[in-house]
């Protein structure tokens, strides 16, 4: 397979870590070509969507701490998006409006016989907080509005909530609202804009003190391990973006049965990778832009996620 990256300017990754290295590592070591292109990279011409895009190969034995890592094989080439065997979305949010426009390109690519995962449609109508709401059955109480009002009483029934952006990444802007909280007011102000901006409030969740579990779903089928983010001592965010420490753990019965329940409903909506976050028995979060902890979990058991999502890949592709 000839394989294309939208991606993240290479030298910005921290490759010993990064889930979209592990990706290219695999494939790379499976025998597919590589090729990556900037998000601002992709156009429409005539109708036709293209990529100005590099091939790229990686340096075996890099030392991955470092930029040296991969090379560049030749110069930037226009390409039809269809002439790649795959088209891999990891472009890191924020989702702003220029992501959005991509997943329109792509969704065009897709419509022309380009294969893309995750597919542009389905990225932009899986919205990674809102995506629960689908799922209630899995959730703890939760409520998405901007009304003030509404969101008092919500605090009021339950005494003890989180409180976040629907477009927040990494933790920030989650702030946990206990029963005598005396900034109540101003936080919801704040997150709301004065009521103009819809925000997200959950129960809060008790069993955050043991993780925040990214769940990796590839092909609709679950990852065996979670990555259990645990916070820091004083923190009420798992995020490992907010300090985070990230533990490997078997998944339990009731992490199996979300991921079943979930995994293979998108998947067959075009998300061949999604990362469910999980506090406790609840699912908080379903990510689908650029799910991460394939290192961590890799590095802490004997499953190798990305050969997982390489040899899914192939099967998605009938390579």
């Amino acid at each position: 397979m000839h394989v294309l990256f939208v991606i993240d300017p290479l030298p910005s990754l921290k490759a010993y870590k990064d889930s979209s290295v592990a990706m290219m590592r695999a494939l790379s070591s499976r025998g597919h070509a590589l090729s990556v292109v900037l998000q601002g990279d992709l156009y429409v011409d005539e109708g036709v969507v293209k990529a100005a895009s590099t091939a790229v190969e990686l340096i075996e034995g890099a030392d991955l701490h470092g930029h040296e890592w991969w090379r560049e094989r030749g110069s930037r080439t226009d390409t039809v998006l269809t002439a790649f065997d795959a088209v891999i979305m990891r472009k890191d949010p924020p989702f702003d409006m220029e992501y959005v426009y991509s997943t329109h390109l792509l969704e065009r690519a897709e419509a022309q016989g380009a294969r893309v995962f995750n597919s542009g449609a389905a990225i932009r109508n899986h919205p990674e907080k809102l995506a629960i709401t689908e799922f209630a059955q899995f959730t703890a109480p939760t409520l998405v509005s901007r009304d003030m009002k509404r969101l008092r009483a919500f605090h009021d029934l339950h005494g003890d909530v989180i409180v976040k952006p629907l477009d927040g990444m990494g933790g920030t802007g989650i702030f946990r609202l206990q029963k005598t909280e005396p900034n109540l007011g101003a936080i919801l102000e704040t997150l709301t804009d004065n009521g103009a901006r819809t925000i997200m409030a959950q129960r809060y969740i008790p069993e955050i003190v043991n993780g925040d579990k990214r769940i990796l779903i590839i092909g609709g089928q679950p990852v065996p391990y979670a990555l259990a983010r645990i916070p820091l001592a004083g923190e009420t965010r798992g995020n490992l973006a907010a300090g985070g420490r990230g533990v490997a753990r078997k998944l339990s019965e009731r992490d199996l049965e979300i991921a079943n329940a979930i995994g293979p409903r998108l998947a067959q909506r075009g998300l061949l990778l999604i990362g469910l976050d999980v506090i406790g028995d609840y699912v908080t979060e379903i990510n689908v832009t650029s799910p991460t902890c394939f290192v961590e979990i890799t590095e802490q058991t004997d499953f190798n996620v990305a050969e997982f999502f390489a040899v899914a890949l192939e099967k998605a592709v009938g390579a």
